[in-house]
């Protein structure tokens, strides 16, 4: 019986350590502005704090009640703008860290768990198609946005703290990567973005394995994610700006060992909102909040976050 229930204990993993590491930072994403055109050239660093704080949802799937997490994140981030064949690109590395605490009750005993370590490292490239070709500064300050399209291919190596006989770890093991297009309209003051992609995962190989519990190995897998995002901005000044964000995914459905629980099936949407101070000529701060909206399945967060950033013009 023990052993039964441990079996079924552990595929709350499979969501935890989503959420702990992978969705906490991906399918929940609200970037407004993330096809900005800027001059060739333009660097930014900056460093942002976000804090995970909510309940989960396994209903029907483990036997697992009271579920709550609370994950504090640091992201260092280092992007830069390019030529690319007379286009505007940008490339972006992400490298973040984080610490988590989860707490839940499972067959009427209580649980926790306690977790800080690297997450995966993120790797962004984004190239404009329509609407902006690459410009030095003084093109740039002549050019006003109308209509934009961009692609960006977002991937995920299999990197950060992971350790295959814990249920819950940071890393998850697994390569991902996300194609998407994004659309950006701007009237006046106002500007539109809307964007549409989807999440791709590899296996992972050794899940949950080589214990007490599961003494061989574990392969875990998860379908696709697709996802639909929009914010709507407002320009008060240059640089000063705030958003309402929104978003919304779904799919996700995961296996272990070949076994699909459909019950891991996602709907969920957040909706949030965005600020951007300028603080001086190359500083700036963005404070934004979002919480869920509708979670049919995994974590219904609050998350709150501050960012600083430095940008410059030159080489690298």
């Amino acid at each position: 019986m023990v052993r039964l229930v441990c079996i079924r204990s552990f595929r709350i993993a499979v969501l935890v350590s989503f959420y702990l590491a992978a969705n906490a930072c991906q399918a929940q994403d609200l970037a407004p502005r993330a096809y900005l055109i800027t001059p060739i050239h333009s660097n930014a660093v900056t460093l942002t704090y976000s804090l995970f704080d909510g309940s989960l949802f396994f209903e029907g799937t483990v036997p697992i009640t009271g579920a709550t997490a609370r994950v504090h994140v640091a992201i260092l981030n280092y992007s830069h703008s390019l030529n690319l064949f007379g286009r505007t690109a940008s490339f972006t590395a992400s490298l973040p860290y984080g610490v988590g605490n989860f707490r839940g009750t499972v067959v009427g005993a209580e649980t926790l768990a306690y977790r800080s370590g690297l997450l995966p490292a993120t790797f962004r490239f984004s190239v404009n198609l329509i609407g902006g070709p690459a410009m030095n500064v003084p093109e740039f300050m002549k050019w006003r946005q109308k209509s934009i399209l961009g692609f960006s291919i977002r991937l995920v190596p299999q990197a950060g703290q992971y350790d295959p006989t814990k249920l819950i770890n940071l890393g998850t093991n697994r390569w991902a990567f996300k194609p998407e297009l994004g659309y950006s309209q701007r009237w006046g003051h106002w500007t539109l973005d809307a964007y549409a992609g989807a999440w791709f995962y590899t296996t992972n190989p050794e899940f949950f394995a080589q214990n007490q519990f599961s003494p061989g190995i574990n392969t875990q897998a998860q379908r696709p994610i697709g996802s639909f995002e929009g914010h709507l901005s407002y320009d008060f000044k240059r640089r000063l700006w705030m958003s309402l964000d929104g978003n919304y995914w779904f799919g996700g459905a995961t296996s272990v060992n070949g076994v699909l629980d459909a019950a891991t099936l996602q709907r969920n949407s957040r909706i949030g909102g965005t600020a951007s101070i300028p603080i001086s000529r190359h500083q700036s701060i963005k404070f934004s909040y979002s919480n869920g909206a509708y979670i049919r399945y995994g974590g219904n967060f609050q998350n709150v976050s501050l960012a600083w950033q430095y940008s410059w013009l030159g080489r690298p």
